[in-house]
């Protein structure tokens, strides 16, 4: 697909997609908070563009995916110091939307531009690879499209959004803007189970935005156009819906054995600050949805959020921020105590 058709068909998505939800959740507590200025350290003559992904690995390096005049995946150490570039000219790097770093380090990136989801091995080479980028030569060779309302393919997606594991290594994508499901493989890649179709009912998705597990299984999905994160079971199963906090587009689950699930009902990527007062948040939960907190305002300067694209919260009170409209990763210390 050329670049052209490509800009084409993600500038036609819908417009719905960017509204804001002001979140329904009332007298929520805030958490004070610090930003780590210049935390990440890039060399010369290298920039970061839209700041889509961000992931930590075991050892603290952090990953960042990145779109700029091309989809880039860039590796830093713990203290912000630029290590290397992984998977330069990959051929399943079109759109960047997500990064992700299992138990094991290996490193994931969603890109929903090729429809792929590529899995890295530590060293940085490529070791599964789930969906099909689309071929030029598809469209060449004038095969029919495929009829509305139809199932979508085990094996294909239509413009991922994120991927998460549980701990038998089973592999759960959310295939968010165009099938509106979620899909789960097994280690190897194998199709297990979906769940999900467009619209607002119970097993329905309006654009799953981002996605995490729990250490029981569970799945969280956010289903950011309509405002609400939604529970599964590991197989799938409905269990709850948390329609409090906003449009979710961001979830990030911690690890250990108090586990806090953080949702971002983020200022959307139009950039139109009359829509400041009903977006902007993170807000920090249990599981079972209860809210703990809330932290975070639309704003361009440090500390502020501008589009908050992916959370990482390998540690629960020191996040990393990926923002689309500032072009950059947000390392946050809270304070859950309230001292600063």
């Amino acid at each position: 697909m050329s670049k052209i058709i490509l800009t084409a068909a993600l500038l036609a998505a819908p417009l719905f997609a960017q509204a804001p939800a002001k979140a329904k959740a009332q007298n929520v507590p805030e958490i004070p908070y610090d930003s780590v200025p210049n935390f990440l350290k890039m060399p010369p003559n290298l920039y970061m563009g839209e700041g889509i992904g961000v992931a930590t690995n075991s050892k603290g390096h952090i990953f960042v995916y990145t779109r700029s005049q091309a989809t880039r995946l860039f590796e830093f150490d713990a203290t912000g110091r630029f290590v290397r570039e992984i998977g330069e000219g990959n051929y399943g790097f079109a759109f960047a939307h997500m990064v992700r770093v299992d138990p094991q380090d290996n490193v994931w990136v969603v890109d929903e531009g090729s429809n792929m989801v590529i899995k890295f091995t530590p060293e940085g080479r490529v070791s599964m690879v789930l969906g099909r980028r689309p071929e030029p030569a598809d469209a060449g060779m004038g095969l029919p499209a495929p009829a509305t309302g139809s199932a979508p393919g085990q094996y294909t997606f239509d413009r991922p959004t994120d991927v998460a594991w549980d701990s038998a290594g089973n592999i759960f994508v959310s295939d968010g803007y165009g099938n509106s499901r979620v899909v789960k493989y097994d280690k190897n890649g194998r199709f297990i189970a979906t769940v999900g179709s467009k619209g607002n009912g119970q097993n329905q998705l309006n654009l799953p935005h981002t996605i995490a597990t729990d250490a029981k299984g569970n799945v969280y999905v956010g289903d950011r156009s309509n405002a609400r994160v939604q529970v599964f079971d590991n197989d799938l199963t409905f269990k709850a819906s948390y329609d409090n906090v906003g449009a979710p587009w961001a979830l990030c689950i911690s690890p250990g054995p108090h586990q806090y699930l953080y949702s971002s009902n983020s200022f959307p990527d139009s950039n139109n600050y009359d829509l400041a007062s009903s977006s902007g948040e993170i807000y920090k939960m249990e599981l079972d949805g209860t809210i703990l907190g809330r932290f975070g305002a639309p704003g361009k300067q440090l500390g502020g959020f501008s589009t908050v694209h992916e959370i990482d919260c390998r540690n629960p009170n020191e996040l990393l921020i990926s923002e689309i409209t500032a072009w950059r990763v947000q390392k946050i210390v809270l304070h859950p105590e309230g001292k600063k």
